[in-house]
């Protein structure tokens, strides 16, 4: 009898898990020291459990644990030997260090990078946008930023410190810190490739890092902030056409001020730009002299694309309610869901049909541990359901007639 080609001998889930290298997880574990002490629940385990639970939309230990346990019967098709227990998973989540996962992460986005989606030109191949998004908790873990609310009770708040390229769509370089913490040492940490352009929020205010970027021959574009100390070098003149595209000004000048000894003055492109569909205006500031003030602005709107990451990672992933109440649980949290997200993202780079990011989570949520070929399914899911597992014209009676 003819069985359904759509009908596999491995569930949705173990599919999206052949992407991870058993060994590698194993081998990065094993430079962090991260299963010293563990004989049962290793950290590709842990690996696992957490995955399961963040396309599962679990938000609890308890959704989690019980889940795996409905699944028992097949856990070995997840690479895994060991069921963990909801004290197992909470002293994992406390005790193994969240650096393991984000190595993970880093070996994944390193060598997946090649075949990540990129519609757009060749030209935003060099074009990285830094930026920051803040993560309420529903306790005081982390210090929060902000004034103390009227009735006392204050939450706490991580910030995730993002950099990603403008051709990928998903970070290459993620830092934690509270979210009282100021944006511009992240600054610091970047290494980017001479020729590179960044783009940044006006929050990243640090001219020594500026002056840096300059010298490293690193082109930097962001917002003038309110009461900026700035003085006029030079004004250049603006074409008909610049005009017409809504630039206003475009002036070299001095950025900076004595107020303190540890001053340093940077030398700067100040553009003065209106929407000409939506009538607002913006100040850009930039070191690069040499491409049209348009293209400075039109640089600064592809910022957008960080928002849409962050309202996208916040949207198809259990980041309202944490698996753990401690910082390093949190963060192992977090990274897990990078992960998933980069998984996902890969599903939908190969994917026959064109499926929208989140109609692509839900689809594999609900049939998680299905059993059926994940991109024939994602090619016609309809045509997948409705055929029987065996041919009609060879079915058989149960009854005698």
């Amino acid at each position: 009898m003819s069985k359904s080609k759509f009908f596999t001998g491995q569930p949705i889930f173990s599919q999206l898990l052949s992407f991870i290298d058993k060994r590698m997880v194993d081998r990065v574990a094993s430079q962090c020291k991260a299963d010293r002490y563990c004989r049962h629940f290793t950290t590709h385990g842990h690996l696992v459990s957490m995955l399961y639970g963040i396309f599962n939309h679990c938000n609890s230990l308890r959704e989690l644990t019980s889940g795996l346990l409905a699944w028992e019967h097949r856990i070995k098709h997840l690479g895994i030997g060991y069921f963990p227990r909801r004290s197992t998973l909470s002293d994992a989540n406390k005790r193994r260090s969240e650096e393991v996962f984000g190595k993970v992460y880093q070996v994944l986005y390193d060598k997946y990078r090649s075949v990540l989606p990129d519609s757009r030109t060749a030209k935003s191949s060099k074009l990285y946008i830094a930026d920051s998004t803040t993560i309420s908790l529903f306790q005081e873990i982390m210090r929060n930023a902000g004034r103390n609310p009227a009735n006392g009770q204050r939450k706490g708040g991580i910030k995730v410190h993002t950099l990603m390229r403008a051709d990928e769509d998903v970070p290459c370089l993620i830092r934690f810190s509270h979210a009282s913490a100021h944006d511009s040492p992240f600054l610091k940490e970047l290494t980017l490739p001479a020729g590179s352009v960044i783009v940044f929020d006006k929050g990243y205010n640090e001219h020594a890092q500026f002056e840096k970027f300059t010298k490293q021959k690193i082109t930097w574009v962001t917002r003038k902030r309110k009461g900026t100390v700035y003085k006029i070098t030079q004004h250049n003149p603006i074409t008909q056409h610049q005009g017409s595209r809504g630039i206003q000004r475009d002036r070299l000048v001095t950025v900076g001020h004595t107020h303190h000894n540890d001053h340093t003055f940077v030398k700067a492109r100040l553009i003065n730009y209106t929407d000409p569909k939506s009538g607002k205006k913006f100040q850009f500031l930039t070191n690069n002299i040499e491409l049209a003030p348009a293209t400075i602005a039109g640089l600064y709107q592809k910022r957008w694309q960080i928002e849409l990451l962050f309202k996208r990672f916040k949207q198809n992933y259990p980041l309202r309610y944490f698996l753990g109440d401690n910082e390093n649980a949190i963060k192992i949290q977090i990274w897990c869901s990078l992960i998933a997200d980069l998984l996902l993202k890969l599903i939908k780079a190969k994917a026959a049909r064109n499926w929208s990011f989140s109609n692509l989570a839900g689809i594999i949520r609900i049939h998680l541990m299905t059993y059926i070929n994940l991109f024939a399914f994602l090619k016609n899911p309809e045509k997948c359901f409705t055929l029987k597992p065996y041919e009609s014209n060879q079915q058989q009676l149960l009854f005698k007639t």
